[in-house]
């Protein structure tokens, strides 16, 4: 009985580690989607840049991935911005299956010309920060901590912070939210929308290029890679409530124990069918999501 509660208590420790790199993928999601209220389905593959940008760094100049997270996510940053400057204005007030569309589009795009650049061979970094730490634990009582796994997601943590700091407690912050909450009333007091929304889409890409470079320290980098997160990132938004910067990350912890503690009891396969399952019981009685407004 005690083993099996030392068990449970390391896959969720496991499972809360995991969920705030989960929080970061999302959280990109969130913005655009509480600035905006657009759909993203290329949301993961911004993610799949960052981590082909960390592999590059690392094969080609032997550069630790984490050093470079800052040139790599201003690399995307301005791509963020240029998509919607290209395409996302365009759609952007019109019907939701043209943003759908339109985001697939994108989707297939970047996969399909990361393929063409790079092939769709699998790719690992190596010799970085985090995975000469691997195998190094952390012992607090029976509990182990993996060392690499908690400075990942201690990593994203922070950048989680300095985000909500930026929205919460900074002008441009107020400015977003000031659009956000009614865009006319923003315009009359000098805000302007199509500005913030650049900036939202740069900025949302930006944190999914971040996420990716950290994520590449733990998971192969390949150009589907991609999608999944993006799919996973959607129920957690939706699980956190759309537009909730905290629910984000409360509904990302959620699923990471929700992952962790499912793996332990069944095969693997089941881990998503299970926080899929939390986030229709979630539709079902709570719409708005954990931390959401109708």
């Amino acid at each position: 009985m005690e083993a099996q509660a030392s068990l449970l208590l390391q896959a969720v420790s496991n499972g809360l580690q995991i969920g705030l790199l989960y929080a970061l993928v999302a959280v990109g999601l969130t913005i655009i989607w509480g600035l905006m209220e657009t759909i993203n389905f290329a949301h993961g593959e911004l993610m799949m840049l960052g981590m082909f940008g960390a592999w590059w760094f690392n094969s080609r100049l032997g550069l630790d991935p984490l050093l470079m997270m800052l040139p790599i996510a201003l690399v995307i940053f301005g791509l963020g911005m240029l998509i919607y400057y290209l395409l996302m204005q365009r759609v952007q007030r019109g019907e939701v299956f043209t943003q759908i569309f339109a985001t697939f589009g994108l989707l297939l795009f970047i996969q399909n010309g990361t393929v063409a650049a790079f092939t769709s061979d699998y790719r690992f970094v190596s010799n970085t920060a985090l995975t000469r730490l691997s195998g190094v634990n952390l012992t607090i009582g029976s509990l182990k901590l993996g060392v690499p796994l908690l400075l990942g997601g201690l990593t994203a943590l922070a950048i989680f912070a300095a985000l909500y700091l930026l929205i919460d407690r900074t002008e441009l912050g107020l400015a977003f939210q000031a659009t956000s909450e009614d865009r006319e009333a923003a315009i009359l007091v000098g805000v302007k929308p199509r500005r913030m929304y650049m900036l939202a889409w740069g900025l949302g890409a930006a944190l999914a290029a971040v996420a990716g470079v950290i994520l590449a320290n733990f998971f192969a980098v390949y150009p589907q890679v991609g999608l999944p997160f993006t799919i996973l990132a959607y129920a957690i938004v939706a699980l956190g409530g759309f537009g909730s910067i905290l629910g984000t990350l409360a509904a990302a912890l959620v699923v990471g124990t929700i992952e962790s503690v499912t793996a332990l009891y069944l095969p693997p396969a089941f881990k998503d069918a299970f926080v899929f399952l939390a986030y229709i019981l979630v539709g079902l009685f709570r719409p708005q999501g954990l931390f959401g407004r109708f």
